[in-house]
């Protein structure tokens, strides 16, 4: 564990940091599940629109 101390004495810890990686490319079945979950959230998103114009 790497520690320093401030000119007032307070010790200080760093957390040890974690090796980075790059993700990995959807599979077609995950980027299918995507273009579901983003057609459901547009759609989502136009019924409250829609409900805040009727309901004004």
């Amino acid at each position: 564990m790497y520690t320093t101390t401030n000119e007032d004495g307070v010790l200080n810890n760093y957390p040890k940091e974690p090796k980075a990686y790059y993700a990995e490319y959807p599979a077609i079945w995950e980027q299918r599940k995507y273009v579901v979950q983003g057609i459901f959230a547009a759609s989502f998103v136009a019924a409250l629109v829609l409900v805040a114009f009727i309901a004004s």
